[in-house]
């Protein structure tokens, strides 16, 4: 009876992790992602601040799709104007993918959004002239600078 319960919890156990491998995959290295932005990022956002997004469209590796459009991913600001002694263009790159409730870390190339240059009545209305600004829904494309296995 227990040698049966034992099989029983071997095969079970057996059964999870290949539905687990199935849904497993391995993305290569300079595989363009492309995300549309859900939070507003602007040229004076501090670096270090993350922002979320969401993969626009599904990524497929031979054929098969590993990553369904509508997945989160959450990047960073690397680089932007908020710091007067620092100030640099701004630029964002992806840090994680949610994958089955698991935030997986990415590494991107930078990626330096531009936007139409903000005139003096926006300036006049809390934009500063020159301002850089990433609206929710814009489409950014970063490369895969290392594999990412889920």
């Amino acid at each position: 009876m227990i040698r049966n319960k034992f099989i029983a919890f071997i095969t079970i156990c057996c059964a999870c992790f290949a539905a687990a491998s199935l849904n497993a995959g391995t993305i290569p290295a300079g595989t363009t992602l492309t995300v549309s932005t859900v939070s507003l990022i602007s040229s004076q956002t501090v670096p270090g601040r993350s922002f979320e997004a969401k993969i626009a469209q599904d990524v497929s590796v031979k054929g098969n799709v590993v990553l369904k459009a509508g997945t989160k991913a959450f990047g960073k600001v690397t680089s932007s104007r908020a710091n007067p002694r620092k100030s640099g263009p701004l630029t964002v790159e992806l840090a994680s993918i949610d994958v089955n409730g698991r935030r997986i870390p990415v590494k991107t190339s930078s990626v330096q959004p531009a936007s139409p240059a903000q005139t003096a009545r926006q300036a006049h209305y809390g934009h500063t002239a020159g301002t850089t600004v990433v609206n929710p829904q814009t489409r950014l494309q970063f490369q895969l600078l290392e594999a990412v296995t889920f």
